[in-house]
């Protein structure tokens, strides 16, 4: 009977992590809880600047992911999690033990580039995704002690307490990974926010106003049925359109600084070109749906660009 209890109690806490129709389960609602928890408040703030100080360069929108257009921290953390797997699998399977040191040690290393692009994308978050980010991290950085630990008993002979400490550390991996995914799926952190204006805005011209309205090299916000965009009459007389919600993380850009050709997002300082929408600086990873514009007996009219790479390519070439 005592066997029977122990695994009807198992069971019932395996369920109770599940969401059921009524509550969520366990895990999301210690993730929500997480979310709204101010505790950690205390150091985003400081740990934000000291990522933001760091003397990057041009690197920094490399780490972003502008030039794949998408983050890069998702693909650089394949590296880490899938060495450290497999030094797993090693670790089960007699003599192989030179390659799952090896492995685990790659995996060391690859942890590296795949941290800072992590910390970079996380500087630029909203608070409550900072705070699921900030426990996110500090999972990841005990799996890297661990595994750092277990590697250096490997080197002194000792195996049992290296695959102990290398078990650990897929747990801790492991765990920082579902908050990363929460962070990427439920929290929609650096992903595009500027994705769905294609399939919202109706095809044709839309009117969004009189030119004589609109100011000259200042931003204002027009509306294209429920879709906002940013417009900017420049001083040789054309009129540009963006969405105005920021690729990045739906900043309005209505209310950036516009220079050289470009609106700047006052959020977090994403660059676009007005021409076309193009992400000239991150941490936007996406360009701007751009709108086309005409005036019409004085009244602006806009309508969306349907082939956004190609109205790139002829920016660039002009």
């Amino acid at each position: 009977m005592p066997v029977y209890q122990n695994i009807r109690d198992t069971l019932s806490t395996a369920r109770s992590a599940l969401p059921d129709p009524d509550r969520p389960g366990r895990v999301l609602t210690a993730v929500e809880r997480l979310e709204s928890s101010t505790r950690l408040d205390g150091a985003l703030g400081p740990l934000r600047r000291a990522v933001r100080a760091l003397p990057l360069g041009g690197a920094r929108d490399a780490l972003h992911g502008r030039w794949l257009g998408h983050a890069v921290h998702p693909l650089l953390v394949q590296v880490p999690i899938g060495t450290w797997l497999s030094a797993a699998v090693l670790d089960l399977m007699p003599g192989q033990r030179r390659g799952a040191d090896t492995l685990v040690g790659i995996g060391l290393a690859a942890a590296a580039p795949a941290a800072l692009s992590g910390w970079v994308d996380w500087a630029e978050l909203r608070k409550p995704q900072m705070r699921v980010g900030l426990v996110h991290a500090a999972a990841n950085v005990t799996a890297v002690g661990l595994y750092a630990a277990s590697l250096n008993a490997r080197l002194r002979g000792r195996r049992g307490r290296g695959r102990a400490l290398a078990f650990a550390g897929l747990t801790a991996v492991s765990a920082g990974g579902a908050l990363g995914g929460h962070l990427a799926y439920r929290q929609a952190a650096a992903v595009n926010h500027a994705e769905h204006v294609p399939a919202v805005v109706e095809p044709g011209w839309h009117p969004i106003g009189d030119v004589a309205d609109l100011p000259v090299g200042e931003p204002v916000r027009r509306q294209v049925g429920e879709t906002p965009l940013v417009v900017v009459r420049e001083a040789g007389g054309a009129v540009r359109a963006l969405a105005d919600r920021c690729s990045h993380m739906a900043g309005p850009l209505s209310g950036g600084e516009v220079a050289d050709g470009c609106v700047r997002c006052p959020w977090h300082g994403s660059v676009f070109r007005l021409s076309d929408g193009w992400n000239v600086r991150g941490p936007a990873t996406a360009p701007q749906p751009a709108f086309e514009t005409r005036v019409v007996d004085g009244r602006v009219e806009a309508r969306l660009v349907t082939e956004p790479h190609s109205a790139h390519r002829a920016a660039a070439s002009a």
